[in-house]
């Protein structure tokens, strides 16, 4: 299932930029950092590299997970460039495991800037 938030013109999502990540999948249902409820089409990631409210393309191999995420949780083990794909099936997030994907960053979320006005890590 691929979820679309927004088309955003290629020349855009250029200046935002792509990057490789390691990327892993979670089944813990419940509510995510930002209020709301896990569902298909949400991301965890560390506020610091990518903030929640950010939208991303992810393109991978792996069947079923590339598509366009918003970020909306976070996670202790999901620390630097790492982020964690929410499925509802515990066996197909253990199937997913461990790999590198491509990040694609549509639209950075407003927490983009720390408190100290330094730039996120991306």
């Amino acid at each position: 299932m691929t979820v679309v938030f927004a088309a955003v013109p290629t020349e855009a999502a250029d200046r935002l930029g792509s990057r490789q990540m390691h990327a892993t999948a979670y089944c813990q249902s419940g509510t995510t950092a930002s209020g709301s409820s896990t569902r298909r089409g949400i991301v965890a990631s560390d506020p610091r590299v990518l903030a929640t409210g950010s939208v991303i393309r992810i393109v991978t191999e792996a069947s079923g997970y590339s598509g366009t995420y918003r970020v909306e949780d976070t996670g202790a083990a999901v620390k630097g460039h790492i982020i964690d794909i929410y499925t509802p099936s515990c066996a197909a997030a253990k199937r997913f495991g461990r790999r590198l994907v491509q990040v694609l960053v549509l639209r950075r979320g407003p927490g983009t800037q720390l408190a100290e006005n330094r730039p996120a890590r991306w």
